[in-house]
């Protein structure tokens, strides 16, 4: 488990991107439960922390791919390569991703 950032920090609905290592994750918040994904949309390599979330989706900001935060799962085109999700803990004010 890796300690990533500081609960507070996290906004709701607010994509954060944090590096943990050689590792750069997308941090989100939405009604409440925290997700972690590759920072990189599968599709162009965009920074999937600068996109919009909608219905616990991320959307690439470069050309509307989106992905299922709970899965990772490519649901629109034009990506077809799902993301990597981690788990993720809330402990003490702190969120913990593990990898």
């Amino acid at each position: 488990m890796h300690k990533a950032i500081e609960s507070s920090k996290l906004l709701e609905d607010s994509p954060l991107k944090v590096a943990i290592g050689d590792i750069d994750l997308a941090l989100f918040r939405v009604d409440g439960d925290v997700y972690a994904l590759d920072d990189l949309c599968s599709h162009a390599k965009a920074s999937l922390s600068g996109g919009e979330i909608f219905d616990c989706k991320i959307e690439c900001p470069l050309h509307g791919a989106e992905f299922d935060l709970k899965t990772g799962e490519a649901v629109t085109l034009p990506a077809t390569k799902n993301v990597k999700t981690y788990e993720v803990t809330e402990i003490d004010g702190w969120v913990y991703v593990s990898f």
